[in-house]
């Protein structure tokens, strides 16, 4: 019997997948002892290698709210946002919806007061590692956590009502989902009035390059004359092909805006054979590959690093790579670039990743299913990410 109303729970779980995706955090089915059943959001690696004692239990400062009929959210030892929802079931079974696992951005400074050195002497781990799985918990702000919040409390009443097939409460509930779905698309909406007209930033921007220039802050008119351009490229239409020399040129501006932030602490190199320059793709394929590189390679290593580009024509392929010698991707994203279904299809993943998912899709939808992105490797010594392309010679 309760195999059968698990089974049930897990397909009205999966109706709800639209509002899973929109809730961001990670989310878990759990038993009344702690026993993760179902993983519908993985957890960050710090709390599976610090917190959890055993692979799919959760860590006791969950365990020790077990029995609760009421929902709670708390914040655990290391000071982390999480909440628990009950399902009653049965008097002697009940499952729980917990999530959360996330920082407060208000209170994000207890994210540094974790002590490393500590935990890693205790878990007999490195100090970088534990670092590093420290650097990976995410924050939110506090209207983001209650938004998500309020999508797992509606999940959680629509896996109760389900489970008693009263079939107005479950009519009523769908009305409820679709209501909740239409407001998001309503706000999605109410952010695409909020774009600012183009010609007005281009504007200002040299406007206030000028002002530089005249001030003889010649740095920062040429930083403020590189995002104009940046964002010139960027707006063009999505629709057509451009040149990988054009490309190019505005990667070199996008990386000379980072070396002015990073100084030494960032070095690239690029290397286009000159008969691929005239070569036409989509615009801005290359830049949210590089940004990952900075972002998961570069920055977390304390001396830096260097971004290399190549491009190279094959028979049938033209291949173009991303190189750093960083600290490598993240398990998440990693699992994202090595599953090529997870690029090119909506999802939690994606919707973290929305520059990756995003190129991919458009690569898809230009040149067909056979290309995109791949990973070519990716650990402590630093990645390789690769785009192909059709040989169109």
């Amino acid at each position: 019997m309760r195999d059968i109303r698990l089974k049930k729970i897990n397909n009205s779980i999966k109706d709800l997948n639209s509002l899973l995706s929109l809730s961001k955090i990670p989310l878990h089915l759990v038993s009344s002892d702690g026993v993760i059943l179902t993983e519908l959001s993985p957890p960050p690696d710090f709390c599976k290698c610090i917190c959890q004692k055993s692979e799919g239990v959760l860590c006791e400062d969950y365990t020790c709210y077990s029995g609760t009929q009421n929902d709670i959210r708390f914040n655990c030892r290391f000071g982390l946002q999480n909440f628990i929802f009950p399902i009653k079931i049965e008097q002697d079974f009940q499952l729980y919806l917990v999530g959360g696992q996330v920082y407060n951005r208000q209170a994000i400074y207890k994210k540094y007061m974790i002590n490393v050195d500590s935990l890693a002497r205790e878990k007999n781990q490195s100090r970088e590692l534990i670092a590093k799985l420290v650097g990976s918990i995410k924050n939110m702000e506090e209207d983001q956590i209650s938004f998500c919040e309020q999508i797992v409390k509606y999940i959680t009443l629509n896996i109760s009502e389900s489970l008693k097939s009263t079939n107005i409460k479950i009519a009523q509930l769908s009305f409820e989902k679709n209501m909740l779905e239409q407001k998001v698309k309503d706000l999605q909406m109410k952010n695409s009035f909020l774009v600012v007209n183009p010609h007005f930033v281009f504007n200002t921007l040299n406007t206030i390059a000028r002002i530089a220039y005249f001030e003889k802050s010649y740095k920062t008119e040429e930083l403020i004359y590189c995002l104009s351009d940046l964002l010139r490229y960027n707006l063009k239409q999505n629709d057509k092909l451009h040149t990988l020399q054009k490309e190019i040129e505005n990667i070199k501006k996008y990386l000379y805006i980072q070396k002015i932030r990073f100084k030494n602490r960032l070095n690239y190199e690029i290397n286009i054979p000159p008969k691929l320059e005239t070569y036409r793709i989509p615009n801005m394929i290359l830049q949210p590959i590089i940004e990952n590189a900075l972002i998961h390679g570069i920055m977390p290593k304390h001396e830096g690093g260097s971004i290399r580009i190549t491009a190279k024509e094959g028979i049938d392929y033209v291949t173009i790579k991303v190189i750093d010698n960083g600290q490598g991707f993240p398990a998440e994203t990693l699992s994202l670039l090595t599953h090529s279904d997870q690029l090119s299809e909506p999802s939690l993943s994606c919707s973290k990743n929305i520059g990756l998912c995003s190129t991919d899709r458009r690569i898809k939808h230009f040149f067909g299913e056979t290309y995109g992105i791949y990973i070519e490797k990716s650990d402590s010594s630093g990645s390789i990410v690769g785009i192909t392309l059709p040989n169109s010679t």
